[in-house]
């Protein structure tokens, strides 16, 4: 598979961890500029556009989940990573995890923000998905883009603290995004269900959500926090959909001393 776009950040040794860091969906590798800065003199850093995003968006799909956990296997390979800590966001997370799944050693430890629970369905975001997806069949991208930041849930604490949470700048972000996954009904598709290879799942993985994240993707990390061994869950006070982004210094703390400990 050819790989998607990355690129590897560092000023740390080359005998330092990896961290492989995926975005998600309307994102791209600039959401975790603030962990770039707070890891980059200790780790080596690999940043990952998935498919339809950033310096991946003319790449064709399908879109969905399986699609870019073979994606972030392809861009480590590409980099010559054979083992790293792992933080992905949303379906980056969920995509990491499925990867994780199926290729348990590739990964020192994962850290997940708000995931999907790779093989259940989330209601809530697949009718939203379903939403953005009409609008911009019928209105065009930047009706559904406007349409996304508005009322994503998972956007509100960035609406309800704009300065502080640097909401224009995550705006920016998705005002460049070109919607091809947005279109792709495999986005939220049903993959065979995975809680076989969860159970057996070995590695730390610390799940982090925002106080103010959605019902469902709280619900989800529950249910992934039961079934996963060696699991520990992190709430970040204040924080919404994107803790990393709303509070990095919060988030990076408790990231590190996971990762010191892992």
């Amino acid at each position: 598979m050819t790989p998607p776009n990355f690129t590897t950040v560092t000023d740390a040794g080359p005998d330092s961890q990896w961290i492989t860091m995926v975005h998600g969906i309307s994102q791209d590798m600039r959401v975790f500029s603030a962990q770039i800065d707070a890891f980059r003199a200790d780790y080596r850093l690999l940043l990952i556009d998935l498919p339809g995003h950033g310096g991946s968006a003319a790449r064709p799909g399908p879109y969905g989940m399986t699609e870019f956990a073979a994606a972030i296997d392809a861009a480590m390979g590409a980099a010559g990573i054979e083992g790293a800590h792992y933080w992905g966001t949303h379906l980056g997370a969920a995509s990491g995890l499925l990867l994780a799944c199926r290729k348990p050693d590739l990964f020192h430890s994962l850290v997940l923000e708000g995931p999907v629970y790779p093989g259940r369905a989330m209601p809530s975001v697949s009718a939203m998905l379903a939403r953005i997806a009409q609008a911009a069949r019928i209105e065009g991208l930047d009706a559904a883009r406007a349409l996304w930041w508005a009322e994503g849930g998972w956007f509100a604490v960035m609406r309800q603290r704009p300065i502080e949470c640097r909401a224009a700048e995550h705006r920016a972000i998705i005002d460049e995004f070109q919607g091809g996954p947005w279109l792709d009904a495999g986005l939220m598709a049903p993959i065979p269900p995975v809680d076989k290879a969860l159970a057996r799942l070995a590695i730390p993985v610390l799940i982090v959500n925002g106080e103010h994240d959605m019902q469902g993707f709280l619900d989800a990390a529950g249910a992934l926090a039961a079934i996963l061994p060696n699991c520990r869950r992190s709430l970040i006070e204040d924080g919404g959909g994107f803790p990393f982004w709303e509070f990095p210094d919060r988030v990076n703390a408790r990231v590190r001393r996971f990762l010191d400990a892992a």
